[in-house]
């Protein structure tokens, strides 16, 4: 051992400039560490609430603009008609009758709705000249998407479009 320790130690005098910590130094070093700990975890789960919510908000775009270009694509005369499962063969037909989605019953809006992956979706065909695509010039196609969050806020997504009817002549459609 060192001389001059062995004669702190025997004469009980204490020398400063020795190295350490004490012991509350360490208590608040470790209590400042566990608060950045604790933010940084906020942060990550903060983060991943918002990734999941920008997730679910793109698959509910896809699904709706989706939608709306299927029905885009149809001839005009099919605009009320529905392939869900894209196999060639119309399995729903859109309503105006007040049930279901459709609120209102012969107000010419019509109605179709699904659910996919936890999102709802409801599409509608309104036309601007009487309640079916015969008479009408203009077709207004809206689809939108409804879901909640992971912390239980719900959301929605709308896409609107407008498509002319290619029959349509001044007053009268041509045959």
């Amino acid at each position: 051992m060192n001389p001059v320790m062995v004669r702190i130690l025997k004469h009980g005098v204490t020398v400063k400039g020795i190295g350490g910590f004490t012991l509350v130094e360490s208590m608040v070093a470790l209590v400042v560490l566990s608060i950045g700990v604790i933010g940084t975890i906020a942060m990550c789960e903060w983060a991943q609430q918002g990734l999941q919510r920008g997730a679910l908000t793109t698959t509910a775009l896809a699904l709706v603009e989706s939608r709306v270009e299927q029905k885009r694509s149809l001839p005009w005369q099919q605009l009320l008609t529905d392939d869900l499962d894209q196999d060639g063969t119309a399995e729903s037909v859109m309503r105006d009758d007040g049930t279901q989605e459709d609120l209102t019953s012969g107000d010419g809006i019509f109605t179709a709705s699904m659910t996919r992956s936890n999102i709802r979706l409801v599409w509608t065909v309104e036309f601007n000249r009487g309640r079916q695509p015969d008479t009408a010039s203009l077709a207004t196609i809206e689809a939108r998407a409804i879901f909640r969050t992971v912390r239980g806020q719900e959301r929605e997504v709308r896409v609107r479009t407008v498509r002319a009817n290619p029959r349509y002549v001044g007053l009268h459609a041509l045959s």
